[in-house]
């Protein structure tokens, strides 16, 4: 099932005798963002960030997740012992093991020369790393057995780019053992299996490697396009947000996905300033009137940088009362663990606040009870917080932690969502609807600009690890200012949405 590409030129400066390697890191990194796997490979390193803490944690949690399945379902494992950066002596050694009819391997290498270079004659070099190739039955150039790849991920679901990696070790698997495999495996999180139907994905790997290559050999620099879930760990996130900001481009304005992107450009629209000032008549025949006049409010917004009510939105004040409870978690999504409870405690111009924090995951049942204490001494105060997993999390401990005497439904009744209610209600002059970004808009800093809700899970696992209480203070710190976020944006709401002019 193997296939060829048409000579390339795929090196930037070609030398010969270099072989251009194509590897499966740099494959997946090309299925995620065509732009970072181009940084990668031609960007100015000086513009590149350091790797950072969650990106490692999340690392080791993927060996962790592996070694967890080697020793549960594959202890018989055998593994190349050449050192990892002789790839060609790991390949020798995966195919001897191959050969041996060794039962399950770990750690192996799989290459194969795959077209050539037109100006050099330099040759492409495929080469991927399968968690594990498992023996089964079958034909192979060794016998009456061969090997059938099996990936190991720590995500919930089967995204396309895992298939798209199982489909690039089987097309490996068909070159060296000379038979395509009946079928490729993926372990996820959980233990949870999934079998990828290579009749659908061998194809797509080859669309994707042939667009892979013709990148690298036009050196054609991909467009920037901002997406904040995609890019927040990604290496390249501030060069891109520069980039980006200097063009005034439309994936800074929210609501501006891909597809819809493409959209806009069909209709000329390239900047903002476009999107905001552009007749509207031609958007609603494109996008549909509901959402070119979102777009084109969210625009105008960032341009004037000035907010606006949403319309057609029914109106409501936000409840005030003499004491106003601001509620934030921290959580540790890895362990199923909420390690902070964080509440401000605002009466008048009092303001107090309690983190209830695990200081190990034992620990997460007493904190919710001493949570729960505090909400009884306010039992009509209303609890603000900013986003639907604070509601779900007091589902989740009431549920695993039984408390004689608790009324969840009125505990949930009194619970505010401030992110449900400034979507739905206002269109804010900023780039995205984090806490974080509102929170700046409207003047409020963090104290400590690098923190997020990524480092936090960081500073839990060094303080696990260390039992230095610094990581803590950070910690508690951190969820603290969140709740003063809270507080400073339910300020602006209350005044905004209270305003005749809003």
């Amino acid at each position: 099932m193997a296939t060829a590409l048409p000579a390339m030129d795929v090196s930037p400066s070609p030398t010969p005798g270099l072989l251009q390697v194509v590897t499966d890191l740099l494959l997946l990194d090309y299925r995620r963002c065509q732009r970072r796997a181009y940084l990668n490979r031609f960007g100015d390193e000086s513009e590149r960030e350091p790797e950072r803490d969650f990106l490692i944690k999340l690392r080791q949690e993927s060996q962790r997740h592996i070694q967890t399945v080697l020793q549960t379902e594959y202890p018989q494992y055998r593994q190349p012992q050449a050192p990892r950066e002789d790839y060609q002596a790991q390949t020798e050694e995966t195919l001897a093991l191959m050969a041996q009819g060794a039962e399950v391997i770990y750690g192996g290498r799989l290459s194969q020369a795959f077209g050539e270079v037109a100006a050099t004659g330099e040759k492409i070099l495929l080469l991927g790393a399968p968690p594990l190739l498992v023996k089964q039955t079958g034909h192979s150039r060794w016998g009456d057995w061969q090997y059938r790849p099996l990936s190991i991920h720590l995500g919930r679901r089967p995204k396309p780019e895992y298939k798209i990696l199982a489909a690039f070790y089987a097309h490996l698997l068909s070159h060296n053992q000379g038979q395509t495999p009946a079928g490729a495996d993926l372990i996820l999180r959980q233990g949870n299996r999934f079998r990828v139907d290579l009749r659908e994905w061998l194809p797509r790997f080859y669309d994707a490697l042939s667009d892979y290559l013709t990148t690298l050999c036009e050196q054609r620099e991909p467009e920037v396009f901002i997406s904040r879930q995609r890019c927040h760990l990604c290496h390249w996130q501030s060069h891109c947000y520069g980039l980006a900001q200097s063009q005034k481009h439309l994936s800074l304005v929210p609501g501006v996905t891909p597809s819809r992107y493409e959209s806009l450009q069909k209709a000329g629209i390239e900047t903002i300033a476009q999107l905001a000032y552009g007749a509207p008549d031609p958007l609603a025949d494109l996008l549909g009137p509901a959402l070119a006049r979102q777009l084109q409010r969210q625009a105008l917004a960032l341009v004037e940088k000035r907010p606006f009510r949403r319309q057609h939105t029914r109106s409501f004040p936000l409840p005030q009362a003499p004491v106003e409870l601001y509620f934030d978690i921290e959580a540790e999504p890895e362990r199923n663990l909420d390690y902070l409870l964080g509440v401000l405690v605002v009466e008048g111009e009092s303001h107090r606040f309690y983190g209830f924090l695990a200081e190990n995951p034992e620990q997460e049942g007493e904190i919710w009870q001493t949570f729960l204490a505090l909400m009884a001494q306010y039992p009509t105060a209303p609890i603000f917080h900013f986003s639907e997993y604070e509601a779900e999390t007091l589902k989740r401990l009431a549920k695993l932690y039984p408390s004689p005497g608790l009324d969840l439904r009125r505990l949930l009744g009194r619970c505010w969502d401030l992110h449900q209610i400034v979507t739905t209600q206002a269109i804010c002059p900023v780039e995205n609807y984090s806490l974080k970004s509102l929170a700046n808009w409207l003047g409020f800093q963090w104290r400590d600009g690098a923190a997020s809700g990524d480092q936090s899970v960081c500073w839990y696992d060094q303080w696990l690890t260390t039992q230095n209480y610094v990581y803590l203070e950070r910690i508690v710190q951190y969820n603290e200012d969140d709740c003063r976020a809270t507080w400073r944006l339910k300020q602006w709401l209350e005044s905004f949405l209270s305003s005749e002019g809003a």
